[in-house]
């Protein structure tokens, strides 16, 4: 039996931040408010676009890492200009700036910051984490990234470089972890399941098979 439930139509308070703006976020709402009044671009287009943006996932990510893995000419292009590569996925690349492939090898681990806000490559891996986005870590793996590392389960040998790589509003990267042993008779979506969001930042590895 359905429940019936009153509703008050009376007008709703605005919305408000719940948190003081950041100059970040002043300078985006004062360029928002600007473009909707000039007509540039309507509110329901901005809504639209902000929707699409907030349903990105790492999938997309992850389809880039499994075909790197098994494929080393698109590897080699990827590492040389990751938005060309990308595109041959038939992945969109236009809300992509400067986009730089890292990989990660037995030598060499990447991890990526930014220590400025949050510069994060959202059209592949979707909305970063908040302690992506915490002052704790922007400011903490820069200077001591090995101790930063264990507190996400991922110890780094000593006789493995530790590379930290600080995005930028004009520079995005794109951590591709190391394969893992025992994955060679895996099929390219097997693989991607492998792969996670942190492993693209750099604070994981991929996951083994027997994680999955």
């Amino acid at each position: 039996m359905p429940h019936e439930h009153p509703h008050d139509h009376a007008a709703h308070a605005p919305i408000v931040a719940s948190h003081a703006m950041t100059p970040y976020e002043k300078r985006a709402s004062a360029i928002e408010s600007l473009l909707l009044a000039k007509g540039f671009i309507s509110a329901e287009a901005m809504r639209q676009k902000l929707e699409e943006i907030d349903a990105i996932t790492p999938a997309l990510g992850t389809r880039v890492v499994a075909r790197a893995w098994v494929d080393p000419a698109f590897k080699a292009q990827l590492l040389v200009n990751a938005k060309e590569a990308i595109a041959t996925l038939g992945i969109e690349t236009d809300a992509l700036t400067t986009l730089v492939a890292l990989e990660n090898t037995s030598t060499i681990h990447n991890v990526v910051v930014c220590t400025l806000c949050s510069c994060y490559p959202r059209a592949l891996l979707g909305l970063p984490p908040d302690w992506y986005k915490s002052l704790n870590y922007r400011s903490r793996v820069v200077v001591g990234p090995r101790g930063v590392l264990r507190e996400f389960g991922t110890d780094i040998p000593a006789d493995v470089e530790v590379r930290v790589y600080d995005s930028t509003a004009d520079m995005r990267y794109l951590v591709i972890p190391e394969r893992p042993a025992g994955t060679e008779q895996l099929r390219e979506a097997e693989l991607a399941e492998l792969v996670t969001r942190d492993s693209m930042i750099g604070v994981a590895k991929a996951r083994t098979p027997v994680a999955v």
